[in-house]
């Protein structure tokens, strides 16, 4: 997977995520991890990825719906980046 597949992926997945916070949006997130993580894409390209979705967001969001929205951004993230952790456990012999 490309970054820029990553990307588009990633973009969808949020906008469905803020839209429903529902938990099949939120595996769609993790499985984007595993498959960045497959295709070799760093955590730091992930979370560049992330940056720019968000990005794009708060420009059309509403002042007031920004706290609403950066939070749904962490819980997502971090959805994203649990293999990345899992991995890290691994290297580490805690997981």
């Amino acid at each position: 997977m490309s970054r820029d597949g990553v990307l588009r992926d990633y973009r969808a997945a949020f906008l469905r995520y803020l839209a429903r916070r529902e938990e099949s949006a939120l595996n769609a997130g993790y499985e984007i991890g595993r498959a960045a993580l497959q295709a070799g894409l760093g955590l730091l390209d992930l979370v560049r990825v992330h940056h720019d979705v968000l990005i794009e967001v708060l420009a059309d969001t509403a002042a007031e719906e920004g706290p609403a929205v950066a939070g749904a951004a962490s819980d997502f993230l971090l959805e994203v980046l649990s293999s990345y952790e899992m991995v890290q456990r691994g290297l580490r012999g805690d997981g």
